[in-house]
């Protein structure tokens, strides 16, 4: 079966979209030729910085034929309808039409229509514009001649304005090549805007610019290779992070690894080649972070350290270049000193400026005495300067001084719940903000929270306090960790707490995919941070509105689901008016594993059929009745199956009081073999009205006994 070869090539895509648009592309061609009728056995992508490429295997050659009936109307009908299913079919005349019988309708008329399939070449011409065309790019661009107003031409391309290709970097050539294993291939001839598809690419900007003609992917690969472009995205990361490591070992250090930074360098580089570069020692006196920040986000270089150091860095780092240069890379490891040289000496600026820049000492000091600040440390000169400067948190929300007095209060609420001590935590919560007035964050944001613990602990605060400065942004995502110390964990949830109430209060919440404040981040992070560190926060008792609680019950079920609960079950026990999020997933954990349970699965199988029972007699305007009435209990299995209701019920009631939900399943499981008996040996639809209505009463005891755990009715199986 042939295969498909698609390469996009351009000018440099930014290495953050190299990976989702590579993605992207897989998914709109695949779906676009499944959709026509073709099938394939595998397909992958890859991507450098100046290419999308797509390697599709085992492509069907041909669209199967499509046989489709289009039913018409009574072989009785009026002639006008005749005539308007023929013109539908696109048949000439009733006879060449079918007529089928149907007992109940009679004779109709019905027209087998065939669609001859198509050629898998003509598929990928016709769907492979429109996927150019239409890429979902982030942010994109016009550019070539066609991006001429329309009335204009140039060398043959006409001007087509505003309609125009938008692409992500102007768009150079495409490769699009189709063909058996062992055959000659062929061009799928299409054209976007002139840029016309072909068997040419090209490689290296710099060691390879001459074109090269390709066959098929595996002649592809090897070409690009020898023209010094490595094509798998993964292998670049490979290569890049081995050398950087051997290299650094070489000189006694080790690499300070990223990941993201990694990724990053990656999609940056067709032909990566490690270097090392220098710094002045001097500079070593700027907090590690901050040089490793301004190494990374402004030179996108990695920091190195001595050999079985952790809290330290040397003054080499590792840096990535794109081409092999003659001199061995002297003349780019120099160029790259000079740059981090003069970062680094912002950043030292930065870093020796934050002490000072305070406002007139009467405002600082009126700021100082409402937050219970001490002057004498730099770290509360900071907060005091932060509210005497009404720095702005939201517009609608006020100043980050405002905020910090709100969140002193949730927190105040919060500490008593985890366990934390007050005055800490009052402390923690009155300091947390004030690196937010240092330069160093000004300029590295990332920073935050990070200088403030750096600061807290060089003018002595409370380790718990300079932990909760650092950690009450955390988690920042599902990968991030969540915070350990009781401080630090009370501040965290009063921080996030206050985020969502406030932009809640003023209608600001997330719409589809937008979110602008990272509401969504925020309530995943207190669902994080109640369920790792087994915190038992009652929400409603903080806010008092059913919309956010709702909010936080979907952040639950992601979070529970990425942990592999089921989601039925997590509706089972999932409640409208559940605000204690611990809770909720106990009771999903014990539930799960009861399910499982032989006992579980008989019990949800009798359970559904009473509930069913039940909801059809309640459809239908039947009152069943409260309570059971044991004078009516006239068969045995009625009556153990009583008696086992209130038993499994008193003792389930009694280990939900307890939350030992493990116990409240095995209550519930001794309900298993009386529910099976009573269904095998009871007609519920007894010929007397008293019976009956005394047995389905039985049957919504059953759905009430199990409903003290979980709703039953909303599992599968």
């Amino acid at each position: 079966m042939p295969d498909l070869l698609l390469e996009l090539r351009s000018e440099e895509i930014p290495a953050r979209m190299q990976r989702k648009a590579a993605g992207d592309l897989k998914k709109l061609v695949t779906d676009a030729l499944v959709e026509a009728g073709l099938t394939y056995e595998g397909a992958r992508e890859y991507w450098t910085p100046r290419r999308l490429t797509l390697d599709i295997r085992g492509l069907t050659v041909r669209s199967a034929d499509q046989r489709e009936e289009i039913k018409g109307p009574s072989t009785k009908a009026p002639e006008q309808a005749v005539q308007g299913f023929l013109r539908k079919a696109g048949l000439s005349s009733v006879g060449e039409a079918q007529v089928v019988s149907d007992p109940k309708k009679g004779d109709f008329y019905v027209a087998v229509v065939t669609k001859p399939g198509r050629a898998a070449e003509d598929i990928i011409a016709d769907v492979m514009p429109g996927i150019v065309r239409s890429f979902p790019w982030p942010k994109s661009m016009r550019s070539g001649p066609a991006s001429m107003p329309k009335g204009l031409s140039f060398a043959g391309i006409e001007g087509k304005g505003s309609e125009s290709l938008r692409w992500v970097r102007p768009l150079q050539s495409i490769v699009c090549l189709f063909g058996p294993e062992h055959e000659e291939t062929q061009v799928i001839p299409f054209e976007v805007d002139g840029i016309k598809a072909s068997n040419v690419t090209y490689g290296h900007r710099f060691h390879a610019p001459d074109a090269i003609t390709v066959r098929r992917f595996d002649d592809y690969v090897s070409s690009l290779e020898k023209a010094k472009v490595m094509l798998d995205a993964d292998r670049r990361k490979d290569v890049i992070l081995h050398d950087a490591r051997d290299i650094a070992f070489a000189s006694g250090l080790e690499l300070v690894e990223d990941e993201g930074l990694l990724e990053e360098v990656s999609g940056l580089v067709e032909w990566p080649h490690v270097l090392m570069g220098t710094f002045e020692e001097d500079y070593l006196q700027i907090p590690a972070e901050i040089i490793r920040l301004t190494i990374k986000t402004n030179q996108k270089c990695f920091v190195t350290r001595p050999q079985g150091v952790t809290d330290g860095l040397s003054n080499r780092f590792i840096l990535i270049s794109n081409i092999e240069a003659k001199d061995g890379g002297k003349e780019i490891m120099h160029g790259n000193g000079k740059v981090v040289r003069a970062r680094l000496s912002d950043a030292k600026h930065f870093w020796t400026r934050d002490q000072g820049n305070l406002p007139d000492l009467e405002t600082l000091e009126a700021s100082a005495a409402k937050f219970g600040l001490d002057l004498k440390k730099p770290l509360d000169q900071r907060m005091a300067k932060l509210d005497a400067l009404n720095v702005t948190f939201h517009a609608k929300l006020g100043t980050q001084g405002e905020r910090v007095s709100r969140i002193r209060e949730l927190a105040k609420q919060i500490a008593p719940i985890v366990g934390a001590d007050e005055k800490l935590v009052d402390r923690a919560v009155v300091l947390a903000k004030a690196d937010l007035r240092t330069e160093a964050v000004g300029e590295f944001p990332e920073l935050q929270g990070l200088m403030g613990r750096k600061y807290a602990v060089l003018q002595g605060e409370d380790a718990s306090v300079a932990a909760a400065i650092e950690d009450h942004y955390k988690p920042q995502g599902p990968s991030d960790r969540v915070p350990e110390d009781k401080v630090a964990i009370t501040v965290a949830l009063a921080d996030k707490l206050d985020t969502l109430v406030g932009f809640w209060a003023i209608d600001e919440k997330p719409t589809g995919s937008k979110d602008p404040y990272a509401l969504r981040r925020a309530a995943l992070g207190v669902v994080r941070i109640i369920l790792e560190r087994k915190v038992r926060l009652p929400l409603l008792s903080v806010f008092k509105d059913a919309d956010l609680l709702s909010f936080f019950h979907e952040r639950l079920k992601v979070y529970l689901r990425d942990m592999g609960a089921r989601h039925d079950i997590i509706d089972a026990v999932l409640t409208p008016e559940a605000d204690d999020l611990l809770l909720v997933a106990r009771r999903a954990e014990a539930l799960t594993a009861f399910i499982t349970s032989e006992d579980g699965k008989n019990l949800l199988a009798g359970t559904k059929r009473a509930t069913q029972l039940l909801a059809a007699e309640e459809k239908k305007g039947t009152v069943v009745a409260d309570g059971v009435a044991e004078a009516l209990l006239k068969l045995d299995a009625e009556k153990a199956l009583y008696a086992a209701i209130k038993t499994a019920t008193a003792d389930a009631a009694a280990a939900v009081a307890t939350e030992d939900f493990r116990s409240a399943m095995e209550a519930l499981s001794k309900l298993r073999a009386p529910v099976d008996a009573f269904f095998e040996a009871v007609l519920v639809n007894d010929e007397d009205a008293a019976i009956r209505a005394n047995r389905l009463a039985l049957l919504k005891a059953i759905r009430e006994a199990t409903g003290t755990v979980a709703d039953f009715s909303k599992i599968s199986g």
